[in-house]
């Protein structure tokens, strides 16, 4: 039998160059209309009881090559558990080797968060007692954007993930963020909804997730330097979002991402923007440092350069809400590899652990919600 590639899926990404042997090439498609690439998601079929080592010819082009060193590719062979297979990065090609014991074995960049699983969170959470469903609009490829509202205190309170869809663990964490929220018997969960409002986005960018793209939309465009201005024509999510938001004001914001070179769970602020006061910044760091001792799944030593007086990109929505809104606003970003301060050798960082680390930033807003 002879080996089968595809990436014809909701979320696939890969394109096939060739096969000699136990050998096979393959090169990671463009976004649409873009030159950002680096998310990859296909299945291999007919390759049981061989070893095959794939290679990825156009690494060294990927947006953020300098990430590959150090990185692990996950596989499966049931689509649940997703595990590291020894990989290596030389000479500007990415490899992984894998023995194959499975009719079907599926490799990614992380672990895929399909529009599919959306879906079913979505009606899921959207059905259970004291959550609110809207549509606030629709994407450039008809989809829906999902916005789930809970709670009835006064604090403003808005988590949005996956402005770029291929930093797929923003989505588990979200996930793991609605069960706690919603879970009846989870005490910290109900003081939070009686003191805040909370207003989720579980995926911002429903048309780069099922394209397979890495960064940005149908058009294209990195929603995460749209906020001082979306369009309805380069990005009617943004703009859907942004409007919202003006409706109902903003106190505490969390965007979720993920980082491809930092082995690290990590919390940007917004540092630089017009209006910065060190007492605003004060609650940013404060909230950074309770997490940091909430839970060994966060730390503080590694992190993004901070902008200069007056240099904060303001179409970046930590910015732009923190701007706009004097919120303490905030970007967590989560590792393509581990989080190296407390490692898993099989997993590295994983959906579970999205979920850990969502309710331990649950846990922490819980003692800080009356602060804001």
């Amino acid at each position: 039998m002879s080996i089968q590639i595809n990436a014809a899926f909701d979320g696939g990404n890969i394109r096939l160059v060739g096969i000699d042997g136990d050998c096979v090439d393959l090169e990671i498609v463009k976004d649409h209309l873009s030159d950002f690439y680096q998310w990859f998601h296909f299945r291999v079929a007919g390759a049981k009881g061989r070893r095959l080592t794939f290679r990825i010819l156009n690494a060294a082009g990927a947006a953020y090559a300098f990430g590959w060193p150090g990185y692990q590719a996950r596989w499966s062979s049931d689509r649940e558990n997703w595990r590291t297979t020894e990989t290596g990065y030389a000479d500007g090609v990415l490899s992984f080797t894998r023995a194959i014991d499975s009719d079907i074995v599926w490799f990614a960049y992380f672990a895929p968060y399909s529009m599919e699983r959306h879906h079913d969170l979505v009606t899921r959470v959207a059905g259970l007692p004291g959550v609110s469903h809207r549509e606030l609009g629709v994407t450039l490829d008809g989809q829906p954007i999902d916005y789930l509202s809970l709670g009835e205190g006064p604090r403003q309170v808005w988590l949005y993930a996956r402005q770029h869809p291929g930093e797929t663990m923003a989505e588990w964490w979200m996930e793991g963020a609605l069960e706690k929220l919603t879970d009846a018997g989870d005490a910290t969960a109900q003081a939070l909804r009686a003191k805040a409002t909370f207003h989720i986005i579980p995926n911002m960018n429903p048309d780069g997730s099922r394209r397979g793209h890495l960064r940005t939309n149908a058009a294209g465009v990195n929603l995460n330097r749209e906020w001082h201005a979306p369009t309805p024509e380069r990005s009617p999510e943004v703009l859907a979002v942004r409007n919202r938001m003006d409706e109902t004001g903003v106190d505490f914001a969390m965007d979720i991402h993920g980082d491809e070179a930092i082995p690290a769970n990590f919390l940007a602020g917004y540092e630089g923007i017009p209006s910065w006061t060190d007492a605003h910044g004060a609650r940013f760091t404060e909230y950074a440092r309770r997490l940091a001792a909430a839970t060994p799944e966060f730390q503080l030593a590694l992190g993004y350069e901070k902008s200069g007086a007056g240099q904060a990109n303001l179409s970046m929505s930590t910015n732009q809400l923190a701007e706009r809104f004097g919120a303490v606003s905030m970007t967590l970003e989560m590792p393509f590899k581990d989080h190296e301060a407390n490692a898993d050798r099989e997993f590295a960082w994983s959906p579970a652990r999205c979920k850990v680390l969502a309710h331990a930033c649950l846990d922490t807003l819980a003692g800080f919600i009356d602060e804001l």
